[in-house]
């Protein structure tokens, strides 16, 4: 299967699944991760995105970035899709950036063909 994928980060992690086998047709569960510098913004942040997605949970990290502590896991059933990966990590920074929150990033399990 031929995928026309963009050169950015996103595109980088769908091309690393593709060159593991990865069916990129199937759907499957993304974790969207932001990050915050206090339990109060992300729990704020967590209220204000739940209704997006399937599961969102809060939980304090040790090793991380520095000046932020809280973690925040978006989880949504869905295609692993340059366009819709970027639109959701768009919603994120804009919601976040109010609660001093800042995306890190975005995963899932290979679905293999």
């Amino acid at each position: 299967m031929q995928h026309d994928i963009p050169d950015d980060v996103n595109g980088d992690v769908l091309r690393r699944l593709v060159a593991d086998g990865d069916n990129l047709s199937a759907p499957r569960t993304l974790d969207f991760q932001i990050i915050f510098p206090d339990e109060k913004s992300a729990t704020r942040f967590a209220e204000v995105v739940s209704s997006k997605f399937d599961r969102v949970k809060i939980k304090l990290f040790e090793e991380g970035t520095p000046g932020f502590a809280w973690d925040v896991a978006g989880s949504r059933m869905m295609l692993p899709d340059h366009k819709e990966i970027t639109e959701v990590e768009m919603f994120l920074e804009d919601a976040a950036a109010p609660f001093g929150g800042e995306k890190d990033g975005w995963g899932c399990f290979a679905v293999e063909d």
